[in-house]
């Protein structure tokens, strides 16, 4: 990941974060994502009406997203340009490879996130993420992160008693 933490740095240098106020969108359905988000402070979430899933897809393909991203709460984010990330991504072998590897990360981080939601538990899925982010409940609403777990906000609110 050197070469992204290297690439980061030198965008960051060059651009400022966008502000993006509590509720406001960075993405609807319909819309073609042309950027990549760095999130520097605040909190983003991800969501869809319909069935299918990847924001990804709609980056890669250039075809009409079918998420909505929205800022949770005031939220500073660097908006990379497709182009640009593109670019960067291509100039040399070690870009390539890293970003290679940065994609084989992310599959593997989504296929873990589904088989942890298909096989434990309500309560061992939060028990989880609250492992990876203890902070979470001081961020986010409830109703959100219960979405996340794939549960409805009363049985979050009845594992986090128990």
């Amino acid at each position: 990941m050197e070469w992204m933490q290297q690439f980061l740095a030198d965008f960051i240098k060059e651009n400022t974060p966008v502000v993006v106020a509590k509720n406001q969108y960075l993405l609807r359905e319909g819309e073609i994502e042309k950027n990549v988000y760095f999130i520097v402070d605040g909190a983003v979430r991800i969501f869809l009406v319909t069935e299918h899933f990847t924001s990804l897809n709609s980056f890669i393909s250039g075809r009409p997203s079918e998420f909505y991203l929205q800022a949770l709460r005031k939220t500073s984010v660097y908006c990379i340009p497709k182009a640009y990330f593109i670019q960067a991504v291509t100039a040399t072998q070690e870009s390539v490879t890293a970003y290679n590897e940065m994609l084989k990360d992310l599959i593997v981080q989504q296929m873990e996130r589904e088989v942890d939601l298909l096989t434990h538990s309500p309560a061992e899925r939060l028990k989880r993420v609250m492992e990876r982010s203890p902070q979470l409940f001081q961020e986010i609403p409830s109703k959100y992160i219960a979405s996340y777990l794939r549960m409805t906000p009363e049985t979050l609110s009845r594992i986090r008693i128990s």
